[in-house]
């Protein structure tokens, strides 16, 4: 009866199903199963040694100056859009006295990172890019292209004097509390020691590149970089394309994750030969990018952005609006699989669904959506064993979606072959090349789109330890998993404040978190200074309140990241790991984990916080 219910419910809200869901799901399993791995997240090499060119600024050559000895209110560690937005809510909140240190040759963050060829936000600008109304400003197309990022980021930070008094190529290497002077103690890679009232880290999940341990990584004698320090002197061009140096060039590519659906079609177009070695293919559906209409933008009224940024998050996070004011990739799919279905079936019986009819829903509709996500690949890609191997056969959301118009045609190309490995990944490394099945494949240049590390320790992906009161250091009180109040502050660290995923809820719309993050903290600090106060960190109490409620949610979406294929959404197939990316965030959602915030300063009484 129960099973018969829920077939109505599917028949009700998808029509009539022409595909064997348990069929599906088996084969989902079997491709999860060839990619498994024991090492997990340690098949990946840490960027230090042999390795620390990966990691190098191939764009700023940095500026000479004398190391700082000096005092500063604020340093706020990373110049991306936490950094830039925390800095912009500090100004407006009437903080004077703020240092951005940043590691690249200028703002950007990510965005100064990534300048691969076809680098473009996933999410619509109007979204994506924050804090446009501030700084009157429209996005050219629906979904920006790096470069204009790129001059975004630097347009708030000019907004908000931000390069004021900012130390850009520059790494820090320690953070430590001084408790006798109740001020941090900052030393970077430029010989600086500087003192700092409050320190807040800003670094980005998105910092750090990861390399592959394949055998004989370091044995392979042509040319090699990572895409996230792409090397234009090799190949030409720039951002838009254009990379005339590689018309004589074999050029392998490892990765077809987000970034290599990007630079792929601009790697073919231009290559004498490409190959690219896939494990795991990605899902890539249809972007249609356009410019932004001028018409439609004369009747943006004060508050558009973010109404349309609440509006995307609601659709996203599976509620529901009147209006999808973006009405794209993203939000179709949330409406399909999300609780909206689930709402336009309830009025129709006239009663709530189950959570059991729900949960039925979700998968039959996810099973659905990626049968059309194959068929694509079927209709533009030519030759039938190529197209096999590009179709994903997993839940949509074992990855992050991709969206493209360009990627799956240029398989079509004569030059241009996919090197399946069959969710083996690259065999070895030669001089030469790159092996496969026993085939070595001769390249002049190598290419790693291998992402960046997301499931490591914090300290790690930082770069640097911290310590605190009593010489506690933070990678020993975060060794079993993350510790705070709210994802922002944690007990013994005074004055010390983080943004990004350490214990907050995880978005679509990355900027849309930060900016919530970084009104928090301005809130924080502006009470601290009404106060007089010289420290502010949680309580115990708070910090363990917290904890509580992270664990309480921490099931939420569990078997799913079980059943999913290795990917860095479940810690390559260890979704336990208490560094990981979904399990050091709030299970809750992000509609919930703004309205906690909300709800929290509303009250006034900062519960869980210490000011001294």
């Amino acid at each position: 009866m129960a099973e018969s219910a829920s077939q109505d419910v599917v028949r009700m809200a998808l029509g009539e199903v022409d595909f064997d869901p348990q069929a599906l799901k088996a084969k989902y399993l079997e491709e999860r199963d060839k990619r498994l791995r024991d090492d997990a997240n340690d098949q990946y090499i840490e960027v230090q040694g042999d390795f620390s060119n990966y990691v190098d600024d191939p764009y700023a050559k940095p500026m000479e100056r004398d190391p700082l000895n000096d005092t500063v209110e604020i340093v706020i560690i990373g110049g991306g859009f936490g950094g830039l937005l925390l800095g912009g809510r500090l100004r407006e909140a009437g903080f004077d006295d703020i240092r951005v240190i940043e590691k690249g040759g200028d703002f950007g963050g990510t965005w100064y990172w990534n300048r691969y060829p076809g680098a473009m936000c996933d999410v619509e600008s109007y979204c994506y890019l924050p804090m446009l109304e501030e700084l009157d400003y429209i996005p050219e197309h629906k979904y920006s292209f790096a470069p204009e990022i790129m001059a975004h980021t630097q347009n708030i930070a000019k907004h908000y004097d931000l390069y004021r008094n900012a130390c850009l190529s520059t790494e820090v290497t320690d953070l430590s509390w001084d408790e006798a002077e109740q001020y941090w103690i900052v030393s970077t890679n430029r010989g600086d020691r500087m003192r700092a009232r409050y320190v807040a880290m800003a670094n980005g999940p998105l910092n750090r590149p990861k390399l592959p341990g394949i055998a004989g990584i370091n044995d392979f004698k042509g040319h090699t970089f990572h895409t996230s320090r792409w090397d234009y002197d090799y190949t030409g061009g720039n951002a838009s394309g254009g990379l005339v140096n590689l018309k004589g060039k074999r050029v392998g590519i490892i990765g077809t994750g987000a970034t290599a659906v990007q630079c792929i079609p601009h790697l073919g177009e231009w290559s004498r030969e490409l190959k690219v070695f896939q494990r795991t293919p990605s899902s890539v559906d249809v972007r249609a990018n356009r410019t932004t209409d001028p018409e439609w933008a004369d009747t943006l009224e004060s508050g558009w952005q973010y109404d349309r940024m609440d509006n995307f998050n609601v659709l996203v996070s599976g509620g529901d609006q009147d209006q999808d004011l973006v009405a794209d990739g993203w939000t179709d799919i949330f409406r399909n699989l999300t609780g909206i279905a689930a709402k336009q079936v309830s009025r129709q019986l006239g009663r709530r669904l189950s959570g059991a009819e729900k949960g039925h829903l979700m998968e039959m509709a996810d099973y659905q959506k990626m049968n059309s996500v194959r068929a694509r690949v079927d209709s533009i890609v030519e030759d039938e064993e190529t197209a096999a191997s590009l179709k994903p056969w997993y839940r949509q959301f074992c990855k992050r979606p991709c969206f493209h118009d360009e990627y799956l045609p240029t398989f079509n190309r004569e030059n241009v072959h996919l090197i399946d490995t069959h969710g083996k990944g690259v065999e070895r490394i030669t001089e030469k090349g790159v092996v496969v099945d026993g085939v070595e494949h001769e390249l002049d240049c190598l290419i790693f789109a291998t992402g960046f590390e997301v499931g490591t320790g914090y300290t790690r992906r930082a770069g640097y330890d911290v310590t605190g009161r009593d010489g506690e250091r933070l990678s020993e009180k975060w060794g079993d998993g993350l510790k705070t109040l709210h994802g922002f502050s944690t007990h013994g660290f005074p004055n010390c404040f983080f943004l990004g995923f350490t214990q907050a809820a995880i978005t679509v719309n990355v900027p849309h978190a930060l900016n919530e993050q970084a009104v928090h903290v301005a809130h924080i600090l502006a009470e601290a200074r009404q106060r007089g106060a010289t420290t502010v960190e949680p309580s115990a109490a708070g910090e363990a309140a917290w904890l509580e409620e992270i664990r309480r949610t921490a099931n939420m979406g569990e078997r799913f990241r079980v059943e999913c294929t290795p990917g860095y959404y479940n810690n390559e197939g260890k979704p336990d790991n208490p560094n990981g990316f979904f399990t050091a965030g709030y299970g809750g959602g992000p509609i919930k984990f703004f309205r906690i915030l909300a709800d929290w300063r509303a009250a006034g009484t900062f519960d869980g916080i210490e000011f001294g």
